[in-house]
């Protein structure tokens, strides 16, 4: 093998953009946080996922990979740290990234000093204090006499500082998981930081510290994310589709205002195509017209005395040859035309909303829906809040504010009562209400996509009508048969809805429990389009406050 010792760093860089070698992570000493080129990669039934890929990220800086659910964005995040098999293409980054997955539980056997990257530091801590001075001790610990303290310290910012460095990250939530891996980040400082949905689970205010850790820190980094706020922090929008890679130079807001020009320059060709359509059929339609004259004249001609058969013959073939000639290139335009408009008008579905209805109740103006007064709930007789004394009127769209842990579920519980307080009196009428959770606990996953909506069947649709209703969700009829469990967040949400519709049911209060977690962008503005127009009454935990900005919230109940 020859090795080659590469003195500059530019000559360095650009042997790596002309390299043809495959499946290989090279270093690079040149300003570049990450390069990925000419990258593929398969599913496990050889099915490609995404092909070609290639896209620079400069040292220090913040992008956010984006696309729809199924597009690859986890496998992508995977593929760049090491976590699936190697795959045809280049990936050079400065070292070793540091990664973290939306779903933890692959984690679960490990402690928090593991999670955190120090658990070997500690150990050989309390060996040199309980008296072994073996030299190896002292070359792990690295002279960071205070790591338990500054452990300590790192938790606590992160709001787990009573867990300890040695219990497993099984026995933590959700919520707790993030934040000893946000902790883990901070302490670690690594120079290529990957996170696949990093705000999931965390309440308000730990929102805040990830965003203040995102702009302080001098890392480069690659974020999948559907929080908008995060999405506004970065420097670059890196989107991944079934066409590959397109980068966008700026935050989200950026990106948006990018795709609404795209939009606009698709709905203008789109106009100019149909213009130069209806002109074109219109042509042909007088170009009918008038070989219908030429025909007519030619039976005059050839009846006529006046000029031999033989040549009246000719001038009807020649004229009718040329009409043809006529007639044909206008027919291939239009067939060319109809072809164009339907490939533009497919471009233009992409960017617009679906648009799908809640059905919202007969309206009760100034009806309460809920009424509670000085109502508590106790776990172990320990009581979760200060006495409640509220009311929510028909039309109220409210939202249920507190910290992780607080018990926003358990209040939801109450007002539909599932719960019974344990002090206080809970004077709401009966009413009818539909809860969306960021589980889509209505869905079964052992149903097919068909069967699912077939249960919630109220209104005794017809299987077609029943399609129907998939199809105007944009499940293709190739997803009837799938089994939910396979379903993605966003198309979870979607069926649940479309089960809403076939249900005939019209709540009088739509409760929504987190429902922006696992949802792509796409998917997101759906859903809030969908509760932007509900009628009706609305409660909701979300801590998206651009989500909440959008669905008009009117006021808040702060659980504390």
């Amino acid at each position: 093998m020859l090795i080659l010792t590469i003195l500059s760093n530019k000559i360095e860089y650009l042997l790596h953009l002309c390299c043809t070698n495959q499946g290989i992570h090279f270093k690079t000493r040149w300003p570049v946080g990450l390069i990925v080129k000419s990258l593929h990669y398969n599913h496990p039934d050889n099915v490609p996922l995404f092909s070609d890929l290639n896209f620079i990220l400069n040292d220090g800086e913040k992008a956010a990979l984006v696309g729809i659910n199924g597009a690859g964005k986890s496998s992508l995040l995977k593929l760049l740290a090491g976590k699936l098999p190697s795959a045809p293409g280049d990936i050079t980054t400065t070292e070793t990234p540091w990664y973290v997955p939306q779903h933890l539980g692959e984690y679960d056997t490990w402690t928090v000093a593991m999670a955190l990257g120090v658990d070997k530091k500690l150990l050989a801590l309390q060996a040199i204090l309980g008296g072994d001075t073996g030299l190896h001790h002292f070359t792990v610990l690295d002279e960071d006499w205070d790591i338990e303290n500054t452990v300590r310290k790192v938790l606590e910012k992160w709001g787990v500082g009573s867990i300890s460095e040695n219990r497993l990250l099984g026995s933590l939530s959700g919520g707790q998981k993030t934040r000893v891996f946000l902790a883990a980040m901070e302490l670690n400082s690594q120079r290529l930081i990957l996170l696949d949905e990093p705000s999931n689970h965390l309440d308000a205010h730990t929102r805040r510290q990830l965003y203040t850790l995102i702009q302080q820190s001098k890392s480069t980094m690659l974020i999948v994310s559907h929080d908008r706020t995060l999405l506004n922090l970065m420097h670059k929008i890196v989107e991944l589709s079934d066409k590959g890679i397109e980068t966008f130079g700026g935050n989200f807001d950026f990106y948006q205002q990018k795709k609404l020009e795209k939009v606009s320059a698709l709905r203008a060709r789109l106009n100019e195509q149909s213009k130069a359509l209806k002109l074109y059929e219109r042509k042909a339609n007088d170009m009918a017209g008038h070989r219908a004259q030429q025909e007519s004249a030619g039976r005059a001609v050839g009846m006529s005395n006046s000029i031999p058969r033989i040549i009246a013959g000719g001038l009807k073939n020649k004229a009718e040859r040329s009409t043809a000639r006529m007639m044909n290139a206008h027919e291939e335009k239009i067939e060319h035309l109809l072809i164009e408009i339907e490939k533009t008008k497919a471009q233009i579905s992409v960017y617009e909303t679906l648009k799908i209805h809640i059905p919202s109740p007969t309206p009760q103006p100034g009806k309460v829906l809920v009424d509670f007064i000085d109502v508590n709930f106790s776990y172990h007789e320990h009581p979760l809040w200060n006495k409640l004394s509220f009311q929510v009127k028909y039309g109220d769209r409210v939202q249920i504010l507190g910290e992780n842990g607080i018990g926003k579920t358990t209040l939801l519980q109450l007002i539909t009562h599932q719960l019974q307080p344990t002090t206080g009196t809970n004077n709401s009428p009966a009413f009818s209400y539909y809860y969306l959770d960021q589980a889509y606990a209505i869905i079964d996953p052992t149903l097919t996509v068909f069967e699912q909506i077939q249960a919630h069947n109220g209104k005794r649709l017809d299987e077609e009508e029943l399609q129907q209703l998939l199809v105007d969700a944009q499940f293709s009829p190739n997803f009837f048969d799938r089994k939910c469990a396979g379903l993605s967040g966003g198309e979870k949400m979607k069926l649940s809805l479309s089960c809403l519709l076939a249900s005939g049911h019209a709540p009088d209060i739509l409760i929504l429990d987190e429902p922006t977690n696992n949802l792509d962008i796409q998917s997101l503005a759906v859903l809030t389009l969908a509760v932007k127009n509900f009628e009706g009454t609305l409660l909701v935990i979300s801590h998206d406050d651009y989500f909440i900005d959008e669905i008009g919230i009117q006021q808040t109940i702060h659980l504390s």
